[in-house]
């Protein structure tokens, strides 16, 4: 079983963490905004929003996470942010957040979807933290993202069973 399904977008994660912890530093935290079913209220466009469990996404034609928007999980999308996690805090490990990224296809994953992911059809892929977001606000925090590899969803994945 591979771990990261997308690999392509592994490494715009990692960007998109970067570019948050960056320009995040002097601007309000989005998320109160939001609701539950990740419609992107009071998200602007040109605004890059930070990651939200319960988002529903479009992959932007970059290929970048940063750039993709927020939308109505009733719409078309892309993938859906299901599960964050939180690392311990101290000092930043690959080790621990590579093994805490296990937990994005195991327990949480059937809670979320109704089935195990070896019985699944869905993909999924994290965005981790990085050394450079470690200490920023979320910055030890790792996002489990679902996606269909046949194409856009509408409506949520939550119990899904597929």
């Amino acid at each position: 079983m591979k771990l990261y399904e997308r690999p392509s977008l592994l490494f715009a994660a990692c960007a998109l963490t970067l570019a948050v912890a960056l320009s995040g530093c002097g601007t309000a935290d989005p998320s109160p905004e939001r609701s539950a079913t990740g419609d992107g209220a009071g998200v602007a466009k040109n605004e890059t929003p930070a990651v939200t469990v319960g988002d529903c996404r479009l992959e932007a034609a970059s290929g970048l996470p940063e750039d993709a928007d927020v939308v109505p999980c009733a719409e078309p999308h892309d993938e859906e942010v299901f599960h964050e996690i939180e690392l311990p805090e101290g000092a930043f490990s690959q080790e621990a957040v590579e093994a805490t990224s296990a937990e994005c296809v195991g327990d949480a994953f059937a809670s979320f979807v109704g089935v195990a992911r070896e019985e699944s059809a869905l993909g999924v892929y994290q965005i981790p933290p990085t050394e450079e977001t470690w200490e920023g606000p979320d910055g030890r925090v790792l996002y489990c993202v679902l996606f269909d590899p046949d194409g856009q969803i509408e409506g949520t994945l939550e119990g899904a069973a597929r």
